[in-house]
């Protein structure tokens, strides 16, 4: 059987700005996601059924057709005209579940760039890209990654030069326990920050343009100033949860040699990271923190910057 594994890493918001309400019901985003080398793993292979099969090392993820992954096969065995193309996915797991850090969106970004290389369908980058849309927000940024910047729903992606300092790295960390659910998350800054959301187009640009030229891109190309990390979501989601409380806070206390460039809670939660500049310095303070994350219940890692997202291995 022919066989072939992907990498699918996790992502983090460096900027998350809730603009309003679009047409569709959605929220009007303006975003900068990265991609770092926290990564799941799925093997792919071929079978001779016309069944499409997901296993995985975690009893709590569901393995049927409300699982991106088995949703992004369906979608390109329909796409590509060949309904008796069948696959087995093994998916191990490193990034934690419903944790604000795209998990299930590259997944299932992995699972289109997978199953096109076995099954030999040929499609390209931009056809991948706009089957990842139909699918999730997240998705589009997850097959390419890097740095960019996402607007629209997060799925309009516009590339911007990786960081001048390639060494940036978070500590990242989440308690296990703990899960927000994301509808939730815009629900309630729907409920507390609509009073302030935008509704016109040539607002929503304006708030776009301020991104485009303003100071975190501005510091990530120059390698030297601190990045200023911004998310909405955080403003509503921290005072209601306690384990964003708390991860914030050790962060937070994080001093001398260790301390962070910037703090942040990701997407909707409940993971929170501190940036710092080199993966050295993020270990060091994780080393720091031990102690403290373990009574807490939290876990923790110390990942790097990388340049890309979805990979075949």
């Amino acid at each position: 059987m022919a066989e072939l594994k992907v990498s699918a890493p996790a992502k983090i918001n460096l900027h998350l700005e809730v603009l309003g309400l679009r047409p569709d019901g959605f929220h009007e985003l303006a975003m900068v996601m990265q991609t770092i080398d926290l990564a799941d793993t799925l093997v792919f292979q071929t079978t001779a059924d016309a069944a499409i099969r997901l296993s995985t090392n975690r009893t709590d993820l569901p393995t049927d057709g409300s699982n991106l992954i088995v949703q992004a096969a369906e979608m390109l065995r329909s796409r590509s005209g060949f309904p008796e193309l069948g696959a087995h996915i093994q998916l191990e797991k490193r990034i934690p579940i419903g944790a604000g850090l795209a998990g299930g969106s590259s997944n299932g970004a992995a699972a289109l760039v997978g199953l096109n290389a076995l099954w030999g369908l040929g499609f390209s980058a931009p056809e991948l890209g706009l089957m990842a849309a139909q699918l999730g927000s997240d998705m589009p940024f997850c097959l390419d990654g890097g740095t960019q910047l996402c607007f629209g729903r997060g799925e309009q992606l516009e590339p911007v030069d990786p960081p001048a300092a390639p060494a940036l790295a978070v500590l990242l960390i989440k308690h296990p326990a703990s899960h927000v659910s994301t509808p939730w998350a815009y629900g309630r800054c729907k409920a507390m920050r609509g009073d302030f959301y935008l509704d016109q187009e040539d607002e929503f640009e304006q708030r776009r343009q301020a991104l485009r030229t303003g100071p975190l891109l501005q510091a990530l190309a120059s390698g030297v100033a601190v990045p200023p990390l911004r998310n909405d979501l955080q403003l509503v989601v921290e005072p209601e949860v306690e384990s964003v409380q708390q991860g914030l806070a050790l962060l937070r206390q994080l001093d001398g040699a260790t301390t962070p460039l910037a703090a942040a809670m990701s997407g909707s939660g409940p993971s929170s990271f501190a940036l710092f500049d080199s993966l050295p310095r993020a270990q060091a303070a994780q080393q720091q923190l031990e102690t403290q994350l373990i009574a807490g219940g939290f876990e923790a890692w110390s990942c790097g910057f990388v340049p890309k997202g979805v990979s075949l291995d």
